[in-house]
């Protein structure tokens, strides 16, 4: 299988894009099981979502989030970059606090 890239944009300072990202990550690993490990400003995230394995990994940098996992096929494929896209936006979105954006991912 190949792999699906990601890309998101965001304008937050790298430490407050970690912390919302952690959050995020967090909230997967509740939801479905997925463990992530952190490795400076990346982290591997391992796992499986609705049945599909799940193998990606990612990089913070100065404006975006960037990486690449696991392509679940094309039937899934704009599904799954449409819920990336929304969720790490969600998180990186600056006019939320990291408080609102624990609370909008319980």
């Amino acid at each position: 299988m190949g792999m699906l890239k990601f890309d998101i944009p965001h304008s937050l300072p790298k430490d407050q894009v970690k912390q919302r990202v952690e959050e995020l990550l967090r909230y997967w690993g509740g939801k479905y099981g997925v463990k992530a490990d952190w490795q400076g400003e990346g982290a591997k995230i391992v796992g499986k979502v609705m049945g599909i394995q799940l193998d990606a990994s990612f990089v913070i940098t100065d404006k975006a989030v960037e990486g690449e996992g696991t392509d679940p096929g094309m039937l899934l494929r704009g599904q799954a970059k449409s819920y990336l896209q929304k969720k790490f936006g969600a998180v990186l979105d600056p006019s939320k606090s990291l408080d609102q954006v624990k609370s909008s991912l319980d």
